[in-house]
């Protein structure tokens, strides 16, 4: 399978890095040397210095062979001709990253008849994640499939939680009332993701991941430790694309919103487009500004500018005057692992998100739904179970899956099943499965 993509930036090497755990000619195109000479040096994949626009590169790399072309540049232009061109030129599929918020909520024009199949906004991606976040207040991470009806849920363990010191299989045993299978933990003070088997113990500060029905949220809650909280008033630092966004969709939602914004211009720029929000003209990073907007008196923090740095440390500023909820979104990938140590409840990567989502584009299989975890390394598949596929032939105990992965559940006629160990995985289900990006193409064969 050949796959093409436009841009060596944080969103394109991750992808390519993803797709390069399989055996699939990939092409990485850039206008970069050196961004092109790292790709190179870290993953497998062809690299190609070049514009992405240029008709005569993408005929000289054989465009019509290609599977799917990714136009994941920075610049919006760019993918959106890009694409343009490689579906004339003969793709099969194309994919463009764009920011504009026009081109999303269009329905006057079809872009698939100008060749554009699929568009990704990052911007809207993160705001999306972070209105989910404020949803379950007091866990730091969260996907829902099906609308809440399966939950994968991520926290810390504080001191107080009733899973410390106890393995796997004793708090199954412990807690029968509540259906929850532990799918991920990550130790304080490590980069390490451990898919839990049944002897492996918790401890305080471990970062835990659960997949969990709606119904049992609730009794989660108290078992990592924390109470419930209702999030209604939000402080939002900066008026950025995503800031307008996440605020506009938060008004809607009911919630009491909160900007702060440096720059006059943009100030009143979200003042008109979220005339719901309170807007005010000043720099979150004045520690007295946030005082005298009444800092304390929020439910939540969230950080949005398009400083990294900015954000982080506004956000710890928030958690030191009682905020419980902070979130901050990062432009360094690197950042991503770091928020468990900090202090800082989720930090989120727009470039991460849109990799993901990018990515169940060009998967086998039946893939409904791919999302990434904020604090690993680590993607959460949701399959469709196909007639006679290998996963439904065993028991899960008996599937023999890889130790890099492991079954977070199913979805049957509605309703959450725990996949454990004699469970029997049937067609129709739509399986939830967490695992490590290396992992990703043996998890697919059960499905196939």
């Amino acid at each position: 399978m050949k796959i093409i993509i436009a841009g060596a930036g944080d969103v394109g090497f991750h992808l390519a890095k993803l797709l390069s755990y399989e055996s699939k000619d990939i092409f990485l195109i850039d206008t970069d040397s050196e961004r092109l000479e790292y790709a190179s040096n870290h993953i497998d994949v062809i690299t190609i210095k070049g514009d992405t626009t240029s008709i005569k590169l993408l005929k000289e790399i054989n465009i019509e062979e290609a599977y799917i072309f990714l136009a994941v540049t920075e610049s919006q232009n760019t993918n959106f001709t890009a694409s343009v061109l490689a579906k004339k030129l003969g793709a099969r599929k194309t994919i463009a990253r764009i920011s504009s918020h026009e081109f999303t909520s269009n329905t006057d024009i079809d872009f698939k008849e100008l060749g554009i199949d699929t568009m990704i906004s990052p911007g809207e991606l993160a705001a999306n994640e972070i209105k989910m976040l404020l949803h379950q207040s007091a866990f730091n991470d969260t996907i829902e499939f099906e609308n809440g009806t399966l939950n994968i849920l991520g926290s810390t363990l504080e001191y107080n939680s009733p899973l410390i010191n106890l393995t796997v299989e004793e708090s199954i045993k412990k807690f029968p009332e509540v259906d929850f299978i532990t799918i991920a933990i990550k130790p304080e003070n490590t980069d390490k993701t451990i898919i839990p088997r049944g002897n492996t113990v918790y401890h305080a500060n471990d970062q835990v991941y659960f997949s969990t029905p709606k119904e049992c949220i609730n009794d989660l809650y108290k078992l990592v430790g924390k109470q419930q909280f209702g999030v209604k008033d939000v402080m939002i630092l900066g008026a950025s694309k995503i800031g307008i966004k996440t605020a506009r969709s938060l008004c809607e939602s009911g919630y009491n919103i909160k900007v702060i914004e440096i720059d006059k211009k943009r100030a009143l720029e979200i003042a008109e487009k979220v005339p719901n929000a309170l807007v005010i003209k000043g720099d979150g990073r004045n520690v007295e500004i946030l005082e005298e907007e009444h800092i304390s008196e929020m439910d939540a923090f969230v950080a949005v500018t398009g400083n990294s740095e900015t954000n982080i440390m506004s956000c710890l500023v928030a958690k030191s005057k009682g905020v419980k909820k902070t979130i901050a979104l990062v432009e360094n990938m690197d950042y991503i692992n770091i928020s468990q140590t900090i202090g800082i409840d989720t930090l989120i990567n727009k470039k991460l998100l849109a990799a993901s989502a990018i990515f169940k584009y060009v998967r086998k299989g039946e893939i409904l739904k791919l999302a990434n975890l904020h604090n690993v390394d680590a993607e959460v598949l949701e399959f469709r179970v196909q007639e006679n596929s290998a996963v439904t032939k065993k028991q899960v105990k008996d599937l023999k899956i890889t130790k890099k992965a492991v079954f977070g559940g199913v979805i049957r006629d509605g309703k959450a099943l725990m996949t454990f160990g004699d469970f029997q995985i049937m067609a129709g289900d739509k399986a939830v499965v967490f695992c490590l990006p290396e992992a990703i193409h043996k998890v697919e064969k059960l499905f196939n």
